[in-house]
């Protein structure tokens, strides 16, 4: 098979670009493309637990555990009690966190926007739509495989 044919390897691919595209867009505000999932959740409803980071990012617990170390040293994040379960911390945004939303999200957006303009506009929310029921399938056969 050539690996032109093959989606694992095409996805891969583009999600490598992708990393690496963010990365020199969002290195300038001190963000890396590894906080940035965490901060997108973050924005969106801020003060979760890791573990609700873990699940809503669909990232394993190590991952998450590292990532958010460094950004509570980057002064992106700072952990309190959580209110409702003593052995968790609720994960919050920092104002300085917050006040990159905007950037980096224009960043990220204009990235995809010019890397899907190949595509027609039809073209492209099929395309997203595709890689959605791909994603959800690939879930349905983790939660298999445990």
């Amino acid at each position: 098979m050539q690996k032109t044919a093959s989606a694992g390897y095409l996805m891969n691919h583009i999600a490598r670009q992708f990393a690496i595209l963010l990365n020199e867009g969002l290195s300038p505000l001190g963000v890396s493309p590894a906080q940035f999932p965490i901060l997108l959740t973050l924005w969106e409803k801020d003060g979760l637990s890791q573990h609700d980071l873990v699940a809503i990012a669909d990232l394993k617990q190590a991952t998450i555990a590292n990532t958010l170390a460094r950004m509570e040293r980057d002064g992106l994040i700072v952990r309190t009690a959580h209110p409702t379960d003593a052995r968790s911390r609720a994960i919050w945004l920092t104002d300085k966190a917050k006040a990159l939303q905007e950037k980096a999200t224009a960043i990220a957006q204009a990235i995809n926007q010019t890397a899907l303009s190949v595509l027609t506009d039809d073209e492209q929310v099929a395309f997203i739509e595709m890689m959605n029921k791909v994603v959800a399938q690939q879930k349905v056969m983790m939660r298999e495989k445990r």
